[in-house]
Formats: C-alpha cells, sequence, structure tokens
C-alpha cells in the first residue's frame, strides 16, 4: 500500500484530500460545539440578568459559597489565611464590592498562590527555552516576579474600587430624580426606594443592590436609620453617606423629603458637573507631557541639526587651519 502510493501522484493527492476533508469536519464540528455552548452561556446569564437583582445576588452566593468551601478546605489543612490586618482589608474589599465574609482569605490565598506561581512560571519557561539561569538571574527576576504577585492584586483591588465608587456617584443623581417622581406621586420612602431599586437593576446595578438591600432591611424590621446607615457603610462613597445623614435628619425634624430630595439632586448634578469640568480642564496639562516628551526633542533637533553640520563642515576645519 505504502509503495503504491509513493508510485502513484492521484493516489496521493486522494489520500491528502482525504485527511484535509476529515480535519476540516472534525475543527467544523468542535467549532460548532464550542459555537453551541456560548450560545447556551449567553442565554443563561440574560435569564440570570432579567431576574434582576435576586437571580445575579443567587449566582454570586453560590461563587461565594465555592471560595468559602476552598479556603476552608486550606485552613483545615493547617494554612492560616488569616490576615493581620483583616480590618482594614475587609474595608478596601468592600469598598472594591466584595463583602462576603470570605472575601479576605480568598484575597490572602490569591496572592499567596502568586508569590509562589510567578516566580516558578519564570524558572520553568527559562529552563524550556534553553536559557542558562545564573543566581544573579534567578534572584533578581524571581525577586520581582515575585514581588509582582504581591502587590498586583492590591493594585487591581484598589482600581476596582476606583471604578465602583466613579459608577455610584455617576449614577446616583439619577437615582435621586426616580425617587423624587415615586415620593412626588405620593409613595412613601420605603416604596420609594423599593422601585427605584427594582427599575435600576440594569441601567446601574451598584445602586439597585444598595437600594434592595435598605428595602430588605426595612421589611425585615430595622429602622430607617439603621438601614440608612449600613447603606453607606456599604456604599463607603461620601455622597451617598451624605444622602443617608439628610434623610435621617430629614425624618427626624419631620420636614418634607421630596423637597430635601429635590435639592440634594440638583446639589449632585452640580457637582458632577464641576468633576465634568475639572476633568476638562487637566486635558491640556495632561496633553503637554506627551507633547513635550515625543515633540519637543524632535523639534530641537530638526532646528539645531542643519547649524551643528555647518559648525562641523566650516567652523571645526577653519579652527584647526589657524
Amino acid at each position: 500500500m505504502v509503495e503504491f502510493l509513493a508510485s502513484n501522484s492521484l493516489a496521493r493527492i486522494l489520500v491528502l484530500a482525504t485527511l484535509f476533508a476529515l480535519i476540516v469536519g472534525v475543527a467544523m464540528l468542535l467549532m460548532g460545539a464550542i459555537s453551541r455552548r456560548a450560545v447556551v452561556k449567553s442565554d443563561l446569564r440574560t435569564l440570570v440578568e432579567a431576574r434582576g437583582p435576586s437571580g445575579t445576588a443567587g449566582l454570586r452566593k453560590r461563587q461565594d459559597d465555592a471560595w468559602s468551601r476552598l479556603v476552608d478546605r486550606i485552613e483545615r489543612a493547617g494554612l492560616t489565611l488569616e490576615d493581620t490586618k483583616s480590618d482594614r482589608l475587609r474595608d478596601k474589599l468592600v469598598a472594591a464590592g466584595y463583602d462576603s465574609p470570605a472575601a479576605p482569605r480568598v484575597y490572602t490565598l490569591i496572592r499567596l498562590v502568586l508569590v509562589i506561581a510567578l516566580p516558578t512560571a519564570y524558572v520553568g519557561l527559562s529552563l524550556l527555552g534553553g536559557a542558562e539561569l545564573s543566581f544573579f538571574k534567578l534572584y533578581l527576576f524571581g525577586s520581582i516576579a515575585a514581588l509582582v504577585g504581591l502587590y498586583a492584586p492590591a493594585l487591581w483591588l484598589r482600581a476596582k474600587a476606583d471604578r465602583r465608587t466613579e459608577a455610584i456617584i455617576n449614577g446616583f443623581p439619577d437615582s435621586l430624580d426616580l425617587m423624587l417622581v415615586c415620593v412626588e406621586a405620593g409613595l412613601g420612602l420605603e416604596a420609594a426606594l423599593d422601585r427605584v431599586g427594582r427599575e435600576m437593576a440594569s441601567s446601574h446595578p451598584l445602586i439597585s443592590k444598595l437600594l434592595t438591600t435598605v428595602t430588605l432591611q426595612l421589611r425585615a424590621g430595622a429602622s430607617r436609620e439603621t438601614a440608612l446607615r449600613k447603606m453607606a457603610a456599604a456604599a463607603r462613597v461620601e455622597e451617598i453617606s451624605s444622602f443617608a445623614t439628610l434623610l435621617i435628619q430629614s425624618d427626624k425634624l419631620g420636614t418634607s423629603i421630596a423637597q430635601t430630595l429635590r435639592v440634594y439632586s440638583a446639589e449632585m448634578r452640580e457637582r458632577r458637573r464641576m468633576r465634568a469640568e475639572e476633568k476638562a480642564h487637566r486635558i491640556p496639562v495632561l496633553i503637554s507631557i506627551p507633547l513635550v516628551t515625543c515633540m519637543l526633542p524632535v523639534m530641537i533637533g530638526v532646528l539645531m541639526l542643519p547649524a551643528a553640520i555647518r559648525v562641523v563642515r566650516q567652523l571645526l576645519p577653519a579652527m584647526g587651519g589657524e
């Protein structure tokens, strides 16, 4: 058979075409299965989002339970994941949106894994690439990889907290306007919070979660002051804290909640406009940095190069001749 294929070019072409067709068919089947799986995952994600905060909370609760079981198994094996500054770490995690009780231990576990995995990956890739590993290279690059694994989660956590704070601040004036409409339509504060929380589940999910949590606490029997202060503590945003304090004072003094919401909403929008103007005024300063770094050396070179060439060609030979 092998000799026949070696001597007959047509048979070789037919065999190669058959192999090519088989490979293409298998690849198409795999791509179809992967695409169907992606469609199913997208449909499931759409269903979860359509169910609102309850569906998203249920999915997140299952994920938190899985992480909790993982860290519990690791701690039962003898490795302690408690941080020495657990209170400050928990505050940072809550500010970033991770309010699970197991979040500090999971964070410590991730940092520990990265500190070990990144230097190990560097050594493995160097050995596979055939590079020679001296003690100095191993110490230097291994230390750099370990430092990256130690501090990268903290930087990522800070960036996530900043994005969460910005999202809450940008969406909170809209929720105040909706709340004002609900209150002026005759709804009470609890009903207004519930309605606004359900309406903003898609546009501003973070604010929707805060308002829904307040509503559930009020229905569970907590006082209005306690629920609002817990909302401010969970948000870790100055505007939310001021809003909670304002509602508490209005409730104690008996002033109109609608008037309070109208004044505070206007103030929040004015603050957002001032922040936008501040960012706009910073643009010329930020643009000057790449201009000075990239364009100024080129301009200096273009202006000075003809003079330098003339000095080299005429002035230096004349000085040498004297």
